[in-house]
């Protein structure tokens, strides 16, 4: 009762200390207790199914359950962690130093042999955790049975997803940063192109080509910002509270989260092991990243496309025909929008897939990883595509500036009459009858005089037909009105 008193009173208030992570104390055990320290004793030995079981596992099953095809990829963080939390041991008296450093030192050379391309998998190797203990162990014997005290894979996998993540999380920050970088630049130097601007994908007013760069260029800030704040949550350690119930031997949690560049642990337990909320706010952030890099790809599909004419594709991003010699298809582009399909489609399935799984951890949970995987390489190549798309394109002003017509000023006519007390519904209805009486004439706007204007209403002044420099049927002008 005082446990759950104290558990709740100090989840109400997140500023007091952290919240207890097991119900009861425990004492300390040195590494002479060897009886509660497990060791492995033959190399190969399945550590997943230890005394518990006699029977084999269907061939089926033991390729069904197996994990090591895509979370070999974690080899680097898996091995980090390892050295860290041995470290941990140690300092809670679990080990002795020459233990450490035998654990450490095996560890290296288990890196080495990744880093070298000569790590060998083997049969029984069901994920990266088992099959680097595995080679520990073959290289400095049955203290490598002394590395896993304490520690549950539920915990470690969880710790190497957060330190594989964060990894990623600053390539693509690297990534985002270029390519923001490379747009604005374009947008500085090219400042004096004019297109249209469209609404419901018809002309609307005249903007500046850089207006339309700088669009994307702030979508792509707030993805690396988004990205940014995932981070705070993606940096938390879970490693040390066991498999649910925390630590048996009180290893310090803190400490082992400085060494490993944590910002803090997490303080439960049952939500340590459990939590993938971290890994579903990369997929939505990553999702709504590549609606923006489909917006981006569909308007330069349509720019560069022979009715527009606005962009040329460089050759290194476009493609051919099989049939037609004459294409030069936006295959990159094409990509680029159809790839958000994909991403969002990983998002909504892992949603679906924790959704359903009660607390803690639960085997549904190591379908978390081929998601994550492939949604951040898929978004890492189309910053790097985009940004390839984005330095490479040659805007075509003249054809921009040819797509311009007089109408798209209709409101700059409205606002003439606005800037002079007319209530803005009143002078819409002026400037549509400006456009309806060009019409019936067969002439342009531009065409109109003063006087036509004044027929419409009579606050119009002569300055409100003028055609040339700085006039109202000036596009120049218009864009900086």
């Amino acid at each position: 009762a005082v446990f759950r008193s104290t558990a709740i009173s100090r989840c109400r208030f997140v500023n007091l200390p952290r919240l207890i992570t097991s119900s009861r104390q425990v004492r300390k055990f040195s590494s002479s207790d060897g009886a509660h320290v497990s060791s492995i004793s033959s190399v190969g030995f399945r550590l997943s199914r230890s005394g518990r079981f006699t029977g084999e596992t269907d061939p089926l099953m033991e390729k069904f359950n197996a994990s090591i095809g895509y979370d070999k990829r974690m080899w680097q963080q898996d091995i980090t962690g390892s050295i860290a939390y041995a470290a941990a041991l140690g300092r809670a008296g679990l080990l002795k130093p020459e233990e450490v450093k035998s654990l450490q030192d095996g560890l290296r050379k288990v890196l080495k042999e990744w880093q070298d391309g000569t790590f060998e998998l083997k049969a029984g190797d069901e994920d990266i955790h088992t099959a680097n203990e595995r080679r520990l162990t073959e290289i400095i014997g049955p203290v490598g049975g002394k590395l896993h005290t304490g520690r549950s894979r539920n915990d470690q996998v969880v710790t190497d997803v957060r330190l594989w993540l964060r990894d990623e999380i600053k390539e693509l920050q690297k990534h985002y940063k270029a390519l923001i970088a490379c747009v604005t630049d374009r947008a500085e130097k090219e400042i004096d192109f004019l297109m249209p601007g469209y609404t419901h994908l018809q002309r609307a007013q005249p903007i500046r080509w850089s207006h339309w760069l700088m669009c994307y260029a702030w979508q792509w800030r707030r993805d690396a910002e988004r990205l940014a704040d995932v981070y705070k949550r993606v940096n938390m350690l879970p490693l040390g509270v066991g498999a649910l119930s925390g630590h048996p031997f009180g290893i310090d949690r803190a400490a082992l989260a400085a060494d490993l560049g944590f910002d803090g642990v997490i303080q439960n337990s049952l939500d340590a092991v459990g939590d993938r909320d971290f890994i579903l706010e990369f997929l939505q952030s990553g999702s709504l990243s590549m609606v923006h890099m489909s917006r981006f790809a569909e308007d330069l599909i349509l720019y560069s496309s022979s009715e527009f004419g606005f962009v040329s594709l460089a050759d290194a991003y476009s493609t051919g025909s099989s049939l037609m010699p004459q294409k030069k298809n936006p295959d990159a582009l094409e990509l680029l929008r159809g790839k958000s399909g994909r991403t969002i489609g990983q998002m909504v399935g892992l949603l679906v897939t924790v959704k359903g799984t009660p607390s803690t951890y639960n085997k549904d949970l190591q379908e978390d990883k081929e998601p994550l995987f492939d949604a951040a390489d898929t978004l890492r190549a189309c910053v790097q595509i985009a940004h390839g798309v984005a330095a490479t394109l040659q805007p075509r002003p003249d054809r921009m500036l040819a797509a311009l017509d007089l109408p798209m000023l209709t409101t700059d006519l409205s606002d003439y009459l606005v800037r002079r007390g007319v209530p803005f519904r009143e002078a819409h209805h002026v400037a549509g009858a400006a456009v309806k009486m060009a019409e019936q004439r067969g002439c342009s706007l531009d065409k109109l005089s003063g006087a036509d204007l004044r027929t419409l209403h009579p606050l119009f002044g002569d300055d409100a037909a003028k055609a040339g420099p700085g006039g109202m049927w000036d596009f120049e002008a218009a864009v900086e009105r």
